[in-house]
């Protein structure tokens, strides 16, 4: 049943030509170089040390593994990141 609402939403959303990201609550995630990462639409922070995030997402986790990793700003469902960030994994939890 959720599969079908899904469906239609995105259809409505391309009818009308609406921000996916907002709509479906998707994370939006921008990542400037090595060192600097904005995740929008996030549900929390599971892990947080200097060398591993991982942040909860309508969609799934998203871990960033990195050395020195430190968080800029939390605020609302925005975080960002810096450090030096040597990968981006996503996890889908079914």
């Amino acid at each position: 049943m959720e599969n079908k609402i899904n469906t239609v939403k995105s259809n409505v959303i391309d009818k009308l030509d609406l921000p996916r990201d907002v709509v479906l609550d998707l994370p939006k995630i921008a990542i400037t170089g090595n060192n600097e990462i904005i995740i929008e639409n996030h549900k929390g922070i599971i892990i947080f040390d200097e060398r591993q995030v991982k942040i909860n997402t309508r969609v799934g986790l998203v871990n960033i593994y990195g050395e020195g990793l430190e968080i800029l700003f939390l605020g609302g469902s925005t975080i960002s990141l810096k450090g030096k960030f040597r990968s981006v994994v996503y996890e889908e939890v079914e």
